[in-house]
């Protein structure tokens, strides 16, 4: 039986697949010489009772000279010669090196096209990081004359899937944000970008779901999901509301085929304004953490706290935020500084959107009754084998630069892993860690860490801490089989 796949949405135009990583901000170390990020921003709400209208011809007209396409192109590394560059035919056709004289497969160009959103007059441009990941020349394109411009990648959050570039030009036409907060199901949307390279088009759509997540695309998923029609070539386009303003940048499709389905996502403008701020002023990302282990609070425990929603914390860490705060085991967040928390997902997502060193307001409920308390956020740390909440110690233990999630009845069946293996999904590896050098990537299966046997998060990262290290032995599931490698974080 076939399943469905997510796809992120940069079009591939190179004849070798590109390969997927971590990228640094170019240049991160210059914010000095770059001027500040001044976004516009129009928070007022929709007006949901007008008609429906004939024509979004005044809205296109208004929005889409802000939408660009974007260019990237890397060089792949040589491979070793294999396959038919050992056919002594086709390398003399081809005029190739003998591999069995230290000739290695030619290297190919990889290009990429995605879509991209101006955000400020000045030259500021958002668009996702996997549009320009591990890019070596970035470019961009827009307007009638065609103008194309060199960009540099000013950061790039792979967490989120976002990146901020910058081009040397003035008076562009900058889109205005708009408050994703206040979208509703139903809400008509509409998505440009260019697809498959095709031009800059124009779909529409309703807003189908919001705040969905747990689809293992990216570490901190809040999605809107939308029916807008949007395909390969879309990641970095704009998802626009009825008032032309910029409410959300589309990242992925749900698909069988890797084309439209009626099934798409994008991430929330709110998300976006706080990552482009902090890469503008420091080419990186960082979050805030609360410091607790939470999970989902099911019907019959909704129904034995008599809470209708939020996020029930499991276990709060040692030293944290959450615990200076007189947080305890068994209490409910149920808002965080007046947003009020769905689910423990919607909490680590809110958390991670502030800045560390924010105080934060938390209202939660214990024995029945709803109070209040202040929290001063601290840093998550930056190699972390993450928790439920993204954020497990500092750099103790073993398996540093590693992100993971629960292994779900919906991952299992997406990366057909067999009811027998049980463990933990990699999310995310950073490309310099020792478990990058070791094999590790994103999609293996954990299964155990030192001969003993991992079910689930909190586990997995119990024992990453208790570890000593510098070398542990990590089984894994990936592809059909299970393999042990070796993780030596001495090297």
């Amino acid at each position: 039986m076939k399943t469905h796949a997510i796809s992120r949405l940069c079009r591939s135009l190179a004849l070798s697949i590109a390969a997927t990583g971590l990228v640094l901000a170019a240049g991160a170390d210059k914010s000095e010489s770059r001027p500040p990020l001044k976004l516009s921003v129009d928070a007022k709400p929709i007006d949901r009772t007008t008609a429906e209208r004939v024509s979004y011809s005044p809205i296109v007209k208004k929005t889409a000279p802000s939408v660009v396409y974007v260019f990237s192109s890397k060089k792949a590394p040589a491979r070793d010669a294999s396959s038919f560059y050992d056919d002594p035919t086709f390398r003399r056709f081809f005029n190739l090196p003998d591999p069995g004289r230290g000739g290695r497969a030619p290297s190919q160009p990889q290009q990429g096209l995605g879509s991209g959103v101006i955000v400020s007059a000045d030259g500021y441009i958002v668009t996702n990081h996997h549009v320009v990941d591990e890019a070596d020349e970035v470019k961009v394109a827009f307007g009638e004359p065609r103008k194309e411009y060199k960009a540099t990648v000013v950061g790039s959050d792979a967490g989120a899937d976002v990146a901020l570039l910058k081009i040397d030009a003035k008076g562009l036409p900058a889109a205005t944000l708009g408050d994703s907060d206040q979208l509703e199901v139903g809400d008509v949307v509409l998505a440009i970008g260019n697809p498959f390279g095709v031009g800059q088009s124009v779909s529409r759509g309703i807003v189908s779901a919001l705040s969905r997540g747990g689809l293992g695309i990216e570490r901190y998923e809040d999605f809107i999901q939308t029916d807008a029609a949007i395909n390969p070539g879309n990641s970095g386009g704009a998802l626009l509301d009825t008032a032309g303003r910029l409410i959300g940048v589309n990242v992925a499709i749900l698909s069988r085929s890797g084309g439209f389905n009626g099934i798409g996502f994008a991430i929330p403008s709110n998300q976006v304004r706080g990552i482009v701020d902090q890469l503008a002023k420091h080419g990186r990302v960082e979050r805030a953490m609360l410091g607790v282990d939470t999970q989902p609070l099911e019907s019959d425990l909704t129904e034995l706290f008599k809470v209708d929603g939020g996020a029930l914390i499991a276990e709060v860490r040692a030293g944290s935020a959450a615990e200076k705060s007189g947080l305890k085991s068994g209490d409910i967040i149920t808002k965080v500084d007046g947003t009020t928390i769905k689910d423990n997902r919607h909490l680590q997502n809110t958390i991670t959107r502030f800045a560390p060193g924010t105080e934060v307001t938390v209202e939660y409920v214990r024995d029945g009754k709803t109070e209040k308390t202040k929290a001063k956020l601290t840093r998550l740390p930056d190699k972390a084998l993450a928790s439920n909440e993204g954020a497990a110690g500092g750099d103790d233990g073993v398996l540093n630069g590693v992100a993971i999630d629960e292994l779900t009845a919906q991952m299992r069946r997406q990366l057909r892993v067999p009811e027998r293996v049980d463990g933990v999904v990699v999310t995310q590896v950073d490309p310099k860690s020792a478990s990058a050098r070791a094999g590790i990537r994103e999609g293996d299966v954990i299964s155990s860490l030192d001969r003993r046997p991992i079910t689930d998060v909190k586990q997995a990262v119990k024992l990453s801490e208790e570890i000593k290290g510098p070398k542990v032995l990590v089984q894994l599931w990936r592809g059909g089989s299970s393999r042990f490698l070796v993780v030596d974080e001495s090297k």
